[in-house]
Formats: structure tokens, C-alpha cells, sequence
């Protein structure tokens, strides 16, 4: 216990010299303005830095504020987050972005406490944002956190565990440093992503490298531990890529579960022969099976096993919406899951 406490102390000593040097240059990082970074850090959840970036800019220049997020459409706000996935984020920070700005008046909190209170704010952003924008002593524990400091104190704990997360959050928030409690937060986030990493950490160029048990035991991908994984569950569907002078049918999805009220190709469960998917889409008049083609995703928990068929059809039917390639790819906020058929549609 003593020896892990040492381990903890010496944090940020080590790191925020390390930090102040290696910091990468991230456009959520020129200034502390809550609600940039705030949208970052939801943005980042689950998602690379290389892939927010992108996002991150589009997105800052509609919505430079937090009350233009708040007015903004909600399709424009899911069509500026199409990729990213996850979309129920999207979602929940313009509700956030809505109780800021009509609510407290454009005010942001500035405690761990009453961030926790915006639809969509859990303990990591809340940490985050409470630390790098108000000077807050509080820790925004995450995968790379979690991974520094099992590491570090050899730490046999499954991190799943919320009386894990929850140990390693009071011990970080007993060292953090008055003053600079924003950089020590950045710090231990830039140690996790580009030092300390899952498969092959750069012991070399660690600041903490004098610290690390896992690293004097030669033992550093043995941490973090983790509960065993559930097998994802195999989904099969048969989507329909109907088309009608040019146009394509969509549809929304129902407003609760899975993508919820995100725009799609109609589909059905299970895998159907060709000719019961002319069948299915007999509302449309079908002509003939253009394509077949195979397409496969992943969500957290499911895999859906997709087979897509591209139909030439007479009638632009109810109760689709029909909308051109260009439409699709430009104006309707279709899903991973689906828009990875678009390149399998007919200019």
C-alpha cells in the first residue's frame, strides 16, 4: 500500500514535465472553453483521435457555440456525426447543449457534481471537463488511465469492475496538483495514448518508467485485466435497395433500440432467398435482382450478417421515403450499418 501510494505521488512530478514537452497539438486543446472541450470528449468516447479530428472541425464550424447546438436541427446534428456511430451521443449533447443554454443561461457547471446532471455526462467526461476547464481536482478515469495505473502498481483487478474504476479515481483525486489539475488530467490521457498502450508500449521514452511494477516484473501486457468477453450475438438481415426511376427507398427506424430513428434500406430478419426478397418487395413492383452483395458490422454486443439485394422496381410505393445516391450521401443521415451499401447502388 505504501509503496503503490509512493507510485501515485510521483505522477505528477513525472508527467507534467513529460506533458509540457510532448504534448501533440489537438484542436480541442488551444483553449479551455467548456463546451469545445466537452464536445470532444464525448466525441472521443469509443473513437481514435485520428478519426475525431475531422468531426471535431466540421462540427465546430456549424455549431461554433453551444447555443447554435442547442438551435440547430436535430438531422443536421446527426448528419455532421454520421460515421462516428454511437449516435444516441449526438443526441444526448444537444438535450446537454439545450439544458446549458435555455436552462442555466449558457452557463456551464463547473463541478464533477452538476456536470453529472447533463443528459449523456457519466463520470469520465464529467472528470474531464470539470478538471481541464475549472481547475477541479477531480479525475476523468478512462481505458488509458485504467491501463497506466494497473500497470504501474501491478494492479490484478479486473477493470471492468466498477469498485475498480471507482478505487483508482479516489486514489488519482488525493495527488492531483492545485494549479494545474487540467494538464495533470491531459497528461495521464497523452500517457495512455501514445506511451503506455494496449499492445506495444514504448517503455522506453516513459516518464513513469522507474515506477512501473508491471515494467520491472517484465509483465507489462499482462495489465490491464479484464473480465472474460461475451460472444456478440450474429444477426441476420436482408436489406433491400430498392430503386424507382433513379430514387431509393428509406425508412426510419423506430424511435427506441438499436439506431433509434436513424434513417435505413428497408429490411427484415433473416437471410432471404432472391426470390422471396422479390416476394417481400412486391409493394414496389419489382422487375429483377440487379445485385447481391454481402456486408457485414459490428456494434458493441451484435454482429449483423447482412445480405443486400439491389432491385429495380416501378413503383416509388408508400411508406418509403425515395431519395436520389446524391441525397443519400448528402442530406439523409443513414447509419454505418447501411450506408456501407451505397457504394453498391447505381449512380
Amino acid at each position: 500500500m505504501t509503496e503503490n501510494f509512493e507510485i501515485y505521488n510521483a505522477l505528477p512530478q513525472r508527467l507534467l514535465p513529460w506533458y509540457g514537452e510532448n504534448a501533440r497539438d489537438l484542436p480541442w486543446r488551444h483553449d479551455r472553453d467548456p463546451y469545445r472541450v466537452w464536445v470532444s470528449e464525448i466525441m472521443l468516447q469509443q473513437t481514435r483521435v485520428e478519426a475525431v479530428i475531422g468531426y471535431y472541425d466540421r462540427f465546430m464550424k456549424a455549431f461554433p457555440t453551444v447555443m447554435a447546438l442547442a438551435e440547430a436541427e436535430e438531422a443536421q446534428v446527426l448528419k455532421l456525426w454520421e460515421g462516428l456511430g454511437y449516435y444516441s451521443r449526438a443526441r444526448n449533447l444537444q438535450k446537454a447543449a439545450k439544458v446549458v443554454a435555455f436552462e442555466l443561461h449558457g452557463v456551464f457547471p463547473d463541478t464533477e457534481e452538476t456536470l453529472l446532471k447533463l443528459p449523456g455526462v457519466g463520470a469520465y467526461t464529467a472528470g474531464a471537463v470539470a478538471s481541464i476547464c475549472f481547475e477541479r481536482p477531480t479525475a476523468a478515469v478512462d481505458g488509458n488511465v485504467l491501463r497506466i495505473i494497473t500497470r504501474m502498481t501491478a494492479d490484478a483487478r479486473p477493470i471492468d469492475l466498477n469498485a475498480t474504476k471507482q478505487d483508482i479515481a479516489a486514489r488519482l483525486k488525493a495527488v492531483y496538483p492545485e494549479g494545474a489539475c487540467g494538464d495533470f488530467t491531459q497528461a495521464l490521457m497523452e500517457l495512455g495514448a501514445c506511451v503506455c498502450t494496449p499492445k506495444s508500449p514504448k517503455c522506453e521514452s516513459c516518464p513513469m518508467q522507474a515506477h512501473c511494477k508491471a515494467h520491472a516484473e517484465k509483465k507489462e501486457t499482462a495489465f490491464p485485466v479484464k473480465l472474460p468477453k461475451k460472444e456478440k450475438r450474429v444477426e441476420e438481415r436482408t436489406v433491400f435497395l430498392l430503386c424507382a426511376d433513379g430514387r431509393y427507398a428509406v425508412c426510419r427506424r423506430e424511435e427506441e433500440g438499436l439506431l433509434a430513428g436513424l434513417w435505413q434500406f428497408p429490411n427484415c430478419p433473416d437471410t432471404l432467398c432472391a426470390s422471396d426478397a422479390v416476394l417481400w418487395a412486391k409493394d414496389a413492383q419489382p422487375r429483377e435482382i440487379i445485385k447481391e452483395v454481402r456486408r457485414t458490422h459490428i456494434f458493441t454486443h451484435i454482429r449483423w450478417e447482412m445480405t443486400g439485394y439491389l432491385l429495380t422496381c416501378d413503383t416509388a410505393c408508400a411508406p418509403y421515403m425515395w431519395a436520389t445516391k446524391e441525397e443519400l450521401e448528402n442530406k439523409y443521415m443513414l447509419p454505418t450499418a447501411f450506408r456501407m451499401f451505397l457504394s453498391d447502388l447505381e449512380a
